[in-house]
């Protein structure tokens, strides 16, 4: 089965991000009820590969922030296209974002923030024991 996902990576001051948690810990939640089949964020703790321009660079992160990188999966296109509307009319969704972005300090640059929906290329065969 092929997946479609949508992917990210946006810089988040060190200081906020343990708020940053908690709000996409209830994100998540939300994509869930309205059709993502998982939902994962990570912060980054190695960019360093020789001869490669790392996610700092893409991101342009100040010293005082962190790169996190994110994924959505959902079964289809159609079903990611679905969920976006039904995610950006969750008023849940605008409860949450606005305190992120409508403070003296953000917990995340918006316009920073590197995204885009993929097609899968390859997928590797899940494994099972035997």
């Amino acid at each position: 089965m092929t997946n479609y996902i949508d992917g990210f990576v946006l810089p988040v001051p060190h200081d906020q991000i343990d708020t940053y948690r908690e709000v996409v810990e209830k994100v998540a939640k939300i994509w869930k009820e309205h059709g993502a089949l998982d939902y994962s964020e990570y912060v980054i703790d190695d960019s360093k590969l020789e001869g490669t321009r790392s996610f700092n660079d893409a991101v342009n992160t100040k010293e005082d922030e962190a790169v996190v990188f994110g994924w959505v999966v959902f079964e289809s296109r159609e079903a990611r296209d679905l969920a976006n509307k039904r995610v950006a009319a969750d008023p849940r969704m605008t409860d949450l974002i606005n305190p992120l972005t409508n403070t003296s300090r953000p917990i995340f640059d918006a316009e920073r923030m590197v995204y885009g929906g993929f097609r899968s290329l390859v997928q590797s065969p899940n494994q099972s024991t035997v």
